[in-house]
This record gives C-alpha cells, sequence and structure tokens, in this order.
C-alpha cells in the first residue's frame, strides 16, 4: 500500500488526523503516525518576543510564499537525521503543484536561510518541517506564517510533535482525541491561504499579533 502512496491518499490520510514519515531519507519504506499527544500552536497563543519584534524590524530578512517550495523541503531535509525520503519529497511536491502545500521562505542577501512547509486542508494547516541557517530565520518565518493563517480564516495549526524551540513560541501539547475534534471542527470551515497574496511589512505582522495575543 504505501508503494502507491499518492497525493490524493495522503490528503485523505490528513483528514484522518494521520501523516507519513520515513525511519531515513535513504530508507525507502513510509509509515502512518498518529501520535497519543499531538503538538498543536494556537494561532492566537503564538508570540513574538521583544528579542523577535526587534529582528523583524531590523529589516535583515526578506520573506516569501510559495517562490521555492523545494528549496524549502531540501533545506529541511539538510540535516544529519531526516525522515524526509525521496517519496515524500516527491509527495508534497505534488500537493505544492495542485495548491494543497505551501512554504515560506526567508532570504538574507539573496540567499536562502530558512523556512518552512505544510499542508493547507479546509480551515487545518499541518505544518511539516521548518529549518534555519541564520539567527531568528525560523522564528521569522513562524510569525509570518501564522500571521497569514490568521488573515486566512484557519482554525488549526498542527506541528505534529512538539519541539522546545516550538514551545518557546507557544506550541502546545493536546491529547489525540482533543486533536481530532479541533480537526473534524476546521475540516468544516473553509479557509484561504492565498487571500491576501501580497506579502505584509514586519511592522504590520507585529501589530496584528500584538492585537490577537
Amino acid at each position: 500500500m504505501m508503494q502507491e502512496l499518492s497525493a490524493e491518499l495522503l490528503l485523505s490520510a490528513y483528514a484522518q488526523g494521520v501523516f507519513p514519515m520515513s525511519e531515513s531519507r535513504d530508507d525507502p519504506a513510509l509509515f502512518w503516525v498518529d501520535p497519543q499527544m499531538r503538538g498543536v500552536l494556537p494561532l492566537d497563543g503564538f508570540r513574538i518576543s521583544r528579542s523577535l519584534a526587534k529582528t523583524l524590524r531590523r529589516g535583515h530578512f526578506k520573506v516569501t510564499f510559495d517562490t521555492a517550495f523545494a528549496r524549502v523541503v531540501a533545506g529541511c531535509a539538510d540535516r544529519d537525521e531526516t525522515w524526509i525520503n525521496a517519496t515524500i519529497f516527491d509527495l508534497y511536491a505534488q500537493l505544492h503543484d495542485q495548491g494543497d502545500a505551501h512554504s515560506v521562505e526567508v532570504w538574507q542577501d539573496g540567499n536562502l536561510v530558512g523556512g518552512a512547509y505544510g499542508v493547507a486542508l479546509g480551515a487545518a494547516f499541518f505544518g511539516e518541517s521548518m529549518f534555519s541557517l541564520a539567527t531568528d530565520a525560523s522564528k521569522v518565518a513562524l510569525a509570518y506564517l501564522v500571521d497569514r493563517l490568521r488573515r486566512g480564516g484557519f482554525m488549526l495549526c498542527d506541528t505534529q510533535f512538539i519541539t522546545p524551540h516550538l514551545a518557546s513560541l507557544g506550541a502546545v501539547e493536546i491529547s489525540r482525541a482533543t486533536y481530532h475534534a479541533q480537526l473534524v471542527r476546521a475540516l468544516a470551515c473553509p479557509a484561504s491561504f492565498n487571500q491576501d497574496p501580497d506579502v505584509p511589512c514586519a511592522q504590520d505582522v507585529i501589530q496584528r499579533n500584538a492585537q490577537t495575543s
């Protein structure tokens, strides 16, 4: 079955609360994951710290959306251990081509230094991975991503698991049952990742975060 995994089957799996992983980049096999405790980032709970706000205001980074999806996935996989194998890479590229997977890119001096990607379904966004090659680049990516999800009407931002990095930004763990209940509600509602395709200025992101938090 896993060898026949398609983009359509992958979307169906997300709608049921499960996602695929691989043991390593060189392992062709995939397996489904439905954690007992799920990481989520409450969209009204993301916190832009004073230091992050200062970084945003400096203007050292340029942020874009959906301009370098494959490069972002490659950046996320470029580490000693990764669950992103060739099959996963190809499947998410297909989802991006059909408008279901999205990326946020962070640039510095013309170089891609950070980013994140995930899948949008209904009013749920399933964050897959992020990477950073410069201080605060992944935090900047997440700040802009959360801002876009809020403006697009999303209700759920799934982080799959919790890391200290995500927890410091407001992510929490909830039970499988609670997650599935939130997912059902989110899937029943419309949302748009590209409702406002323009990339906002840093000050607007900061102000909207202060009003929502």
